[in-house]
C-alpha cells in the first residue's frame, strides 16, 4: 500500500484562514487534500499557479462567494496549504497571490535551513 504524504499548514495564519472557511467548504477542500495525499485526483477544479512557483496548485470552489485553497505538494513529501480565502473579485486576487507567494518563500527558506 502506498504511503500517504504528510499534511501541514505553512504557518498559523494559513491554518486560521482555512478554519475560518464555512464548514461545508472546509469539508470539500479537506476531502480533496486527502485524495491528493494518496496521489489521487481531486474532485474540485484546479489551477496550476506556476507564476507563484512550480507545483503550486489552487483548488477552486466556484459560486457566490467563491472559495480557494492554495497548496504545494512538491516538498518534503508533504501537502502544504499556503493560503485559503474567499474570492471576492472576478479577476486575479492579487493580494491572495501575494500572500501565497510570500508563504512559499518562507517554506522554501525553512527547508533550505534544515537541509
Amino acid at each position: 500500500m502506498k504511503k500517504a504524504k504528510k499534511f501541514a499548514f505553512v504557518n498559523d495564519a494559513a491554518e486560521k484562514e482555512y478554519k475560518d472557511l464555512p464548514d461545508k467548504i472546509q469539508d470539500e477542500f479537506g476531502k480533496d487534500l486527502r485524495r491528493i495525499q494518496f496521489d489521487e485526483e481531486p474532485k474540485l477544479p484546479v489551477t496550476h499557479l506556476d507564476s507563484i512557483g512550480a507545483g503550486v496548485i489552487e483548488l477552486r470552489k466556484n459560486g457566490s462567494p467563491a472559495f480557494r485553497c492554495i497548496y504545494v505538494a512538491k516538498y518534503l513529501d508533504t501537502i502544504v496549504v499556503l493560503h485559503a480565502f474567499v474570492k471576492t473579485t472576478n479577476g486575479i486576487d492579487r493580494q491572495a497571490m501575494k500572500a501565497a507567494d510570500q508563504r512559499l518563500k518562507e517554506l522554501l527558506a525553512g527547508i533550505k535551513k534544515t537541509h
